[in-house]
């Protein structure tokens, strides 16, 4: 077996040719008439807050026995790892059709996954290890998502109108990560959260109205954009984004995009993923793969500054998620270290249990709703898990998708469980009593 690097594969040039392809775009309608009228939302990456944990659910089947997960409906999708979010009875996901070489916003029904409409625009792409990566966050009224070369659009979230578009690579100096991008943008009070790195800006917010700029962050020491996506924190009575570039992690103001603190005491090697995990106590928990195993920060203020040192680490066999961001819950942390075991640890570092041998995830997603996890392998075996730190506590297992490379992010709204392997967007009822 040889190390899979990059450039290996001879992937194409990143950049985009011919300026904003949002010119040529247009909404294009489906066949489905309006979207389901089921409860329960999903509305950005990781849900509502970005915790991983789902909210307002019906009470969820602890026996998979009795209640096996149902498969409700299941669609083809360009080959790609990018997740679904969930609002108002729509699915919204960011997917690539290849035989039109056009990047697509599409709204289905949760209902049935009928399309309701895309929003469809050129984009010349090539296969780089999957083509989509990014889940697309949504408000009252508009949905905003990125594409695989940074471009990140914002349409009509009933009817997929085009409000506003911008290239990150030709406005701000973004560079698009190895791989493609993998960002999932953050709507926080009325404005768009993005961190483009490189050139011109760290992180910026523009208005989720119009697209125009309210900040830009410094960037000082020309980090580059990641795999990882902003994370909101608040500190010191004050609210803060927190963000890994390529050279270290930064925490910037909410207010004004002011550069509140940085560190280079966390970076990894070749490719940074999982994002920032904010704990009670101004802690931000940091884990990645490629041997960068883990490591927690603790931010001080001293005379109105905020600076961050390191509390511990953790060695990439004790815990070091390569793909998915831990879960905090219950005052415990739990995630995929890289042998593919699901770990409980607790705050200060120590493992409490891990799934035994066999009972691997690889570098699949997971999510917590009911008291109980949810965790898909690579190949599409789900998982359901006792939420616990007294031990690994398996309560079922089915073999939910054929596909491999099942590493989408998950979403679960009103007890419907969102999952995809590279080629298939799979919808499940995992509700104690049928919906």
């Amino acid at each position: 077996m040889a190390t899979r690097e990059p450039g290996a594969d001879q992937a194409p040039a990143l950049s985009n040719v011919g300026g904003s392809p949002f010119t040529r775009g247009k909404t294009i309608h489906g066949t489905a008439q309006a979207p389901a009228n089921l409860p329960g939302e999903w509305p950005q990456w990781r849900g509502a807050d970005r915790s991983g944990i789902a909210s307002n659910l019906p009470p969820l089947a602890r026996s998979w026995a009795d209640h096996p997960p149902r498969m409700l409906w299941t669609i083809d999708v360009g080959e790609g790892y990018a997740g679904a979010a969930v609002r108002e009875g729509r699915v919204y996901l960011m997917d690539y059709d290849r035989d039109a070489k056009q990047s697509a916003l599409r709204c289905l029904s949760l209902a049935d996954g009928q399309e309701l409409w895309r929003f469809a625009y050129p984009l010349s792409i090539k296969r780089n290890h999957g083509m989509t990566r990014t889940v697309p966050a949504i408000s009252d009224s508009a949905v905003v998502a990125m594409d695989s070369k940074c471009n990140v659009v914002c349409v009509d979230a009933t009817n997929g109108e085009f409000r506003w578009g911008i290239d990150l690579t030709a406005d701000f100096g973004a560079t698009v990560p190895q791989w493609y991008a993998g960002q999932c943008p953050l709507i926080d009070n009325g404005a768009v959260i993005l961190a483009p790195g490189g050139d011109n800006a760290l992180l910026i917010a523009v208005d989720l109205g119009n697209g125009k700029p309210l900040w830009k962050s410094p960037n000082p020491r020309q980090w580059k954009m990641t795999h990882s996506s902003v994370t909101p924190m608040e500190f010191g009575g004050q609210r803060m984004y927190v963000y890994c570039g390529s050279g270290g992690v930064a925490g910037v103001s909410a207010t004004n995009g002011t550069l509140l603190w940085d560190t280079d005491a966390w970076k990894v090697s070749l490719a940074t993923v999982p994002s920032p995990l904010p704990l009670p106590g101004g802690r931000v928990f940091l884990s990645g793969g490629y041997n960068s195993g883990a490591v927690m920060l603790q931010l001080t203020e001293t005379g109105g500054r905020i600076s961050a040192a390191v509390q511990y680490r953790l060695a990439a066999d004790v815990f070091g998620a390569t793909q998915h961001t831990p879960i905090l819950y219950d005052n415990h942390i739990y995630g995929v270290r890289p042998s593919g075991a699901f770990v409980c640890l607790n705050l200060d570092g120590k493992p409490l249990w891990a799934s035994p041998v066999g009972q691997d995830f690889g570098l699949g997603p997971f999510l917590l709703g009911d008291g109980l996890f949810l965790a898909l392998n690579d190949s599409g075996k789900l998982t359901l898990i006792e939420a616990g730190a007294a031990r690994f506590n398996k309560l079922g297992e089915i073999q939910a998708l054929k596909g491999d490379e099942s590493w989408g992010p998950m979403a679960l709204a009103g007890g419907r469980l969102l999952l995809r392997d590279l080629t298939h967007l799979a919808c499940f009822d995992i509700a104690a009593s049928p919906q």
